[in-house]
């Protein structure tokens, strides 16, 4: 009886701190705005025929399809094509052209999935073979919250073009140091003083937890300005220094 009382304990304790299980990849996302009925979603600002740099945005839990333009509850700057319409407009040059990208399945709210890098790790499958095929001569990657993770688990073997990997509010990386990225792209970091992120533990336990935070100086990141950062969503409102630091970023003038 004790062990059979045992089992779920066992199953939980696997399930939580199991090894990471890569997830079902969907097939690669068509390179042009749509919004799908799987959930995944691509919004395209710019023309990607003139491009020479491509930004892409990574969004993190409960982003769907369905709240793709509107936001998490209906709040605007939550929404990653909105995001995308104020990093476009900031950097202002029709060679640099911006995504947001939604073509994995992030966790639905701060749960075990959450906690795990199981979604991340299919995520940088999609990832990676979606950066392959873009255009341009330059890629930087924009990581929020847990999309920072997806980006994190990519690094090791994204296209030798992406030269830039950004991770705004972020729950972890995947890993304690910038340098275990085994990336030539330059890392960057930076998370409000209000963002809710800065209250999780910066640790990993076998497969539960996302590594140190990439905006603690001890990961190796570089700085990006976060001063006046309203909470969790608020990096990309137009007039915050996060957004004209990333829009520099993109014109290759940091």
């Amino acid at each position: 009886m004790r062990r059979l009382l045992a089992l779920p304990a066992i199953a939980l304790c696997w399930a939580v701190l199991g090894p990471t299980h890569v997830t079902d990849v969907p097939p690669p996302l068509a390179i042009h705005s749509g919004r799908y009925a799987d959930g995944r979603a691509l919004e395209v600002v710019g023309d990607l025929t003139r491009a020479r740099t491509v930004v892409v945005l990574v969004p993190g839990v409960d982003t769907t399809a369905a709240n793709f333009d509107t936001g998490l509850g209906g709040v605007q700057r939550r929404a990653p094509a909105w995001q995308a319409r104020q990093l476009a407009a900031a950097i202002d040059r029709p060679d640099v052209v911006v995504v947001a990208w939604l073509g994995y399945d992030p966790p639905e709210g701060v749960r075990l999935a959450a906690v795990r890098e199981d979604r991340a790790a299919a995520g940088a499958l999609a990832l990676r073979a979606f950066v392959a095929r873009l255009p341009g001569d330059r890629i930087v990657l924009v990581g929020h919250s847990y999309g920072s993770t997806v980006i994190g688990r990519a690094a090791p073997r994204l296209d030798a073009r992406v030269t830039d990997l950004v991770a705004l509010g972020s729950p972890g990386m995947g890993v304690d140091r910038a340098a275990d990225l085994h990336t030539t792209a330059r890392v960057w970091a930076g998370t409000a003083a209000t963002d809710w992120t800065r209250r999780l533990p910066g640790a990993r336990l076998l497969g539960a937890g996302h590594g140190t935070h990439p905006a603690d100086p001890s990961f190796g990141a570089l700085a990006l300005p976060v001063d006046g950062v309203d909470g969790h969503d608020g990096y990309f409102m137009p007039g915050t220094p996060t957004l004209t630091a990333l829009a520099a970023l993109s014109r290759g003038e940091a």
